[in-house]
């Protein structure tokens, strides 16, 4: 009943956002989506991701045969795509595969094997409908908030001494090697998220269950909660408002050569094209959530994790997509739902109820404190700037004395202990 609720509510959510996006007339997810069971797909990468997904439940000869469709429809595709000269994409097998998978699962399954199907079938789709509904939102920003509060936000980033410009110029300098590593990892964030969320999930076809917590949990509620505060927070970033990516709709073209003055603090009319996805950085929070979660695997798993954090903050802020106030925002939006989602399955004791009462706390503080105290941020950086790091780690220490709490063995026993309960 609760996985029955669950895809109820999705559905209403989806023909919610198809409807909003067709008002502007936009596609919505569900037509996009739907385009790409015959269309080149967007990202090929991220219908593999979600094809490796469903794999977890299924057996080792189950995932050969899946994985040799997906790569056998692919190159029908390929060849005909190249037979009527477009141009060679790949990613329709693997979404075929996923489909016809749930087809099989409704037709032929009963019991524990169709849910645990249907329950792998469904976190696929959610990677692959998650992205679609988010371009979408993002869409539907730029529709629906003609000015955005670029100038608040970079006014009160003064506080952090601007570090989008200092990082824009670093990844300007490191050449075209720099440049491509930090896109590949700003772009391909969700295959970094499966992975992790593999090795996780990695017992689910032995135990025929799946674990009470994952990285998927987080990622899902991360993406349904931020959009919203979009709408609250409209900012294009550095790089549209203060740099050429603007056009004429710029204050002027500084970023990222020089630091722009402190000027007229009121909206700025934009485009109706720019996402206003700046506020709080959603890539911070999933790169967090990806870091917070690759601590219970192996060595490679761990550094990985850290890598990918530490290059999605370098790309949010060197290709100028974002201020550092968006960035420090982002990470304690995602330890408040990291923490509310393990509190939830603890059973809402007090530390982690205070967590998430603290972590809601200094989100809030920190937007109020952007819109309505920028200058005063700006004027007083050796004030302010200090005082946004010890909020930000105040939130850190509470979250990682929470999870000591749960978890007090050191080393190997806390890694074993760390592993998520099954159910």
């Amino acid at each position: 009943m609760l996985w029955a609720a669950v895809s109820a509510v999705a559905l209403v959510f989806l023909v919610t956002m198809e409807i909003a996006a067709r008002h502007y007339g936009l596609p919505g997810p569900i037509t996009t989506q739907a385009q790409e069971v015959v269309f080149a797909p967007k990202s090929g990468a991220l219908l593999y991701a979600s094809l490796g997904l469903m794999m977890v439940v299924l057996t080792w000869r189950q995932r050969f045969l899946a994985l040799g469709a997906a790569l056998g429809i692919d190159v029908v595709f390929l060849v005909v795509r190249l037979a009527v000269g477009a141009g060679p994409t790949f990613g329709n097998g693997a979404l075929w595969v996923v489909l016809g998978c749930a087809l099989h699962a409704l037709v032929r399954l009963t019991g524990r094997d169709l849910t645990l199907r249907l329950k792998g079938v469904g976190l696929a789709l959610v990677l692959v409908t998650g992205r679609k509904t988010g371009d979408a939102w993002l869409l539907i920003t730029s529709k629906a908030r003609p000015a955005v509060f670029d100038p608040y936000t970079e006014a009160a980033d003064h506080a952090l001494g601007n570090p989008s410009w200092l990082v824009g110029r670093l990844v300007r300098a490191s050449g075209p090697v720099g440049t491509h590593l930090l896109d590949y990892v700003y772009i391909q964030l969700a295959v970094a998220a499966v992975a992790v969320t593999l090795y996780q999930l990695r017992n689910v076809s032995v135990e025929r269950r799946f674990p009470r917590h994952h990285l998927v949990r987080t990622f899902l509620l991360i993406g349904l909660l931020g959009p919203g505060i979009y709408m609250l927070f409209p900012t294009v970033g550095p790089v549209f408002a203060y740099g050429a990516d603007g056009g004429h709709w710029a204050v002027a073209t500084f970023w990222p050569d020089t630091t722009p003055p402190l000027g007229a603090l009121r909206p700025l009319p934009f485009d109706a094209i720019t996402p206003r996805n700046c506020m709080p950085s959603l890539h911070t929070a999933w790169a967090t959530a990806i870091f917070i979660h690759s601590r219970t695997g192996p060595r490679l798993l761990r550094y990985a994790g850290t890598f990918w954090l530490v290059a999605t903050l370098g790309a949010t802020l060197g290709f100028g997509y974002h201020y550092g106030v968006d960035l420090v925002a982002g990470a304690v939006f995602a330890l408040t739902i990291e923490g509310g989602l393990r509190a939830h399955d603890r059973g809402w004791d007090r530390p982690g109820i205070l967590l998430v009462a603290h972590g809601t706390g200094v989100f809030a503080v920190m937007l109020v404190s952007y819109r309505y105290l920028p200058g005063q941020m700006a004027a007083h950086p050796w004030l302010f700037g200090p005082l946004l790091l010890f909020a930000t780690g105040s939130v850190i220490y509470d979250f990682v004395r929470t999870a000591n709490q749960d978890d007090p063995l050191p080393g190997p026993q806390l890694r074993r202990r760390l592993q998520p309960e099954l159910v």
